[in-house]
């Protein structure tokens, strides 16, 4: 079970004096039960490499399979196999547009064929996933909400679906620091329990570092390294300056120490791993002294 790409480019207006090549060549794949952090800066190639995941775009050159299905066919079969891979945009709240948030939340689901009664235990689950009370959120209107209790309610759309593949598009942007650990917190424990391949693109490198086993560099349209994510932070910064992203904060300090001489291990995935790794540092100095 996977998502394969071969050979894959994307060129927006083909034929036109505004043909722009967004992805070049790609040949990767994602397998069942990853977590993949996708970086890279503005413009090259994320969020046109994540379209094409779930066929909202269909590849210039090359094939993207789903569980071996190529999906850009207009068969049954390949229609349920897109469904199979859940998307959350940048800004979520523009998929809104149902009267109620049950209503919005349901709308994949009741696509799928389900019945009233599934449909109605995929939204409470859902809701529950986004910490929105069903009782107090259902009825309301969509468009009544904060920023954030929209974003919530576009998520628990996307998760109604039973995604095996999700994809997140900078979903924490614009939310409160509670809001976002909460988010990322059922993200992960999806991501364990129901073994669900998450596909992340943040320009938050602590998000990345913290919650993804494989990390994708793309930079003018191309993957410029793919690999573990500490591994990639530790010793690609000159690759990864190139292509304008930089590697964690904490991992930066830890860097900066070993500098200084201050023997600390720079491959940490929080905060409190780095502050171990600096207070162990510390103590080997002084007990070499």
């Amino acid at each position: 079970m996977s998502i394969q790409l071969e050979n894959v480019s994307y060129t927006y207006g083909v034929g036109t004096p505004f043909e722009k090549t967004a992805l070049r060549n790609v040949t990767m794949e994602i397998s069942s039960g990853d977590f993949v952090g996708i970086i890279g800066h503005t413009g090259s190639g994320k969020s046109t490499l994540v379209q094409l995941l779930n066929g909202l775009l269909h590849p210039t050159m090359g094939q993207v399979t789903v569980n071996g299905m190529d999906i850009r066919q207009k068969s049954k079969a390949a229609m349920d196999m897109r469904h199979k891979v859940g998307m959350v945009f940048q800004y979520p709240e523009y998929q809104l547009f149902e009267e109620t948030v049950a209503k919005d939340i349901a709308f994949g689901p009741r696509n799928m064929g389900l019945t009233e009664e599934e449909i109605e235990q995929r939204v409470k689950e859902a809701m529950e996933f986004v910490h929105l009370d069903y009782e107090e959120y259902g009825n309301r209107s969509p468009f009544r909400l904060s920023g954030g209790q929209m974003r919530r309610v576009a998520i628990a759309g996307v998760i109604a679906i039973h995604p095996e593949y999700l994809i997140l598009d900078e979903p924490s942007a614009g939310l409160d620091p509670v809001g976002r650990e909460e988010i990322f917190a059922e993200v992960q424990r999806w991501h364990e329990e129901k073994n669900i391949t998450v596909i992340l693109v943040s320009h938050n490198m602590e998000d990345i570092s913290r919650l993804a086993n494989r990390l994708i560099v793309l930079d003018h349209s191309e993957i410029i390294l793919d690999g573990e994510p500490l591994e990639i932070f530790a010793k690609q910064q000159d690759l990864l300056h190139r292509a304008g992203v930089s590697v964690p904060p904490v991992t930066e300090v830890l860097q900066y120490l070993q500098g200084r001489g201050l023997p600390v291990e720079d491959r940490v995935r929080t905060v409190e791993e780095a502050a171990a790794s600096i207070y162990a540092g510390v103590r080997g100095n002084t007990h070499a002294h």
